[in-house]
């Protein structure tokens, strides 16, 4: 059965909008800066997390007025419809982000109503999450840091050419990285990388089992990247069922972060489209500094628990880590529904 089709009728009464703040600097050297969006009825309330990027985006916050009595597939369209922006957005997958956060509060508070779970509402049991923690480097310090606080650990990096040989061999010699995000599909951002072939071929040698995510496809990095297509990974790109069929060649394995896709419906469908096409799959995360991350965590639980999921605690993101961390895999968070 369709997975939409299995939480689209659930009945939500939505009588409040509560929005609040959070701030956080992190290990990435920046402040991050979310909004939890709260919608009350009932007697519950349900929780969602905007993952927006620039802080100016959670300034003067919108307050739609979405009171009344909906199904959930009612909610969804509602937000559709509503005015969530009342200047323009910073980013491109800013309005995905904000509708999800909507959507991702309303879906909650559907289940909370009903005295149910998400995993109970899908007909499946939530399992145990595999995580691994992402980082971007500046030297191998982080890793050693992590390490010493969890021996376990496994990881997502974000390499750049100016990494060492050095650097390299030692990450490889973790024999814990399991996934490479080469970041060549952003643009106008911080973290956009340019595609060089040499480093693409000095990465795939000395990392042979971990996901290549996101490689830029070029003239120059074609051939080596076709050569891995089996453990190449898709992220940036993937915002529902189209953009899948859209790629450059018929994926293996996709990353799938939950904001991006805006709505539950186009997540569901996507979730379904790669069951049917056997894909490996795997949680990805936006720095959710409140109940996203247990969300997150709660879909991977449901849907691809066994994956390298890029959904570690937020303890792994501060600057100063002191004593142990949590160690994979999770309990399932509940996340959504009845607590």
């Amino acid at each position: 059965m369709r997975r939409y089709d299995m939480v689209r009728e659930f009945p939500v009464e939505v009588s409040g909008l509560t929005l609040s703040r959070r701030e956080r600097d992190v290990s990435s050297g920046f402040t991050r800066v979310t909004t939890t969006v709260e919608l009350s009825g009932a007697g519950e309330t349900g929780r969602g997390e905007d993952v927006c990027y620039e802080t100016e985006d959670h300034d003067d916050y919108p307050r739609p007025d979405l009171t009344g009595e909906y199904t959930f597939g009612e909610f969804a369209d509602a937000v559709g419809e509503a005015d969530l922006w009342p200047a323009e957005p910073n980013q491109h997958h800013a309005p995905a982000f904000r509708r999800w956060a909507f959507e991702s509060a309303a879906l909650d508070l559907a289940l909370k109503q009903a005295d149910t779970t998400l995993a109970t509402a899908l007909d499946t049991d939530a399992e145990p999450v595999r995580f691994v923690v992402s980082t971007r480097l500046d030297g191998f310090e982080r890793i050693e840091a992590i390490l010493d606080a969890n021996p376990d650990a496994e990881f997502k990096l974000d390499p750049v050419p100016e990494w060492s040989d050095d650097l390299v061999d030692r990450l490889a010699d973790t024999g814990r990285v399991r996934t490479l995000d080469l970041k060549g599909l952003y643009e106008g951002t911080e973290v956009d990388t340019d595609p060089d072939p040499e480093f693409y071929a000095r990465l795939f040698e000395a990392f042979p089992d971990a996901v290549i995510e996101d490689p830029a496809v070029t003239a120059e990095t074609m051939d080596l990247v076709e050569a891995e297509r089996e453990r190449v990974a898709w992220d940036y790109p993937i915002t529902g069922v189209p953009s899948v069929q859209a790629l450059p060649f018929e994926p293996s394995v996709l990353n799938v972060k939950p904001s991006r896709f805006g709505s539950v419906e186009s997540l569901f469908d996507t979730l379904d489209y790669a069951d049917r096409l056997g894909l490996d799959l795997y949680g990805g995360g936006q720095f959710e500094l409140g109940v996203g991350r247990e969300q997150i965590q709660a879909l991977a639980a449901v849907a691809y628990p066994g994956g390298a999921n890029d959904v570690a605690p937020g303890a792994y993101n501060d600057s100063d880590l002191s004593g142990s961390l949590p160690r994979s895999p999770l309990d399932p968070p509940v996340g959504f529904g009845r607590r």
